[in-house]
């Protein structure tokens, strides 16, 4: 999951669609049918199951302000453009691109101090598969996993070796309005062999046609490090059958986490 430098997003989307003209096989009405109802990777940390059908374009961006408290420090984070690409390349198979750009100021005692960390991150590639539909009590399950490329980033956010993650999805139907998802995985990033298992869980419902709301629990199992867990909830309206607003609001559980606010939209393009 707003799109501060449009000419890059444009670039991307133009790529896409130039260059994109293993597991399930999806009857024409079962795909038709997954694609009625706009399901995204965002607001939440949660990613869904769902995969893209062939030849759609999806975009989804939005800005978040993070701040953390780390004794007398302060430090405040904005992403001015967090966006992800999804496109339905195979049935069941969707390729992925994301970037963000990130500003980080911290204060000490109230004084802002006058660095500032700004820049890209590192370009996120990557896929999803769909595995299995939801049947009965089994879930519905996907496959995902991203790279993270040091070389697209800017000086202050660029690592030296490339990031790895990868997360089993999952989503229970608990009735025609409301439903449960979660993710497994884990991702090496930083620079550091240590790998962080993940985890999210999220309850989702519809509170009428077009506003949905949810509560999200996730974090990480870093090996040699402490644990970290989030919560967060928000809202998200469908203004039409492709385009969603969404609001968010979070913070941490047991970390220098304080506030996390979140608002953004994906928009849905057609074959």
């Amino acid at each position: 999951m707003l799109f501060k430098n449009t000419k890059i997003a444009n670039k991307m989307k133009q790529y896409l669609l130039l260059i994109l003209p293993l597991l399930t096989n999806y009857l024409h009405a079962q795909e038709y049918s997954s694609q009625a109802e706009l399901i995204t990777d965002r607001p939440d940390a949660t990613e869904s199951p769902n995969v893209m059908s062939k030849g759609f374009l999806q975009i989804e961006t939005g800005s978040f302000y993070e701040e953390f408290k780390y004794g007398n420090v302060k430090e405040k984070a904005f992403t001015y453009n967090t966006s992800l690409i999804r496109y339905g390349l195979l049935d069941n198979l969707e390729l992925r691109l994301g970037w963000d750009f990130q500003e980080i100021t911290n204060e000490i005692d109230g004084a802002e101090l006058p660095d500032i960390q700004s820049g890209f991150t590192p370009l996120l590639i990557g896929a999803k598969v769909g595995i299995a539909e939801e049947n009965g009590i089994l879930p519905q399950i996907g496959l995902l996993g991203h790279l993270y490329l040091p070389l697209s980033a800017g000086q202050d956010y660029r690592p030296e070796t490339t990031g790895v993650d990868f997360r089993f999805a999952f989503d229970h139907s608990l009735n025609d309005r409301s439903g449960i998802a979660y993710n497994l995985g884990a991702q090496w990033g930083d620079d550091s062999p240590e790998a962080a298992y993940v985890y999210t869980v999220v309850y989702g419902i519809s509170l009428t046609n077009k506003l949905g709301a949810y509560a999200e629990l996730y974090g990480d199992f870093p090996e040699d490090s402490i644990a970290n867990h989030y919560w967060d909830a928000g809202f998200t309206y469908l203004v039409n059958k492709d385009f969603q607003l969404d609001a968010t609001i979070g913070s941490g559980i047991d970390n220098a986490q304080r506030i996390l606010l979140s608002a953004g939209f994906s928009y849905r393009i057609r074959n």
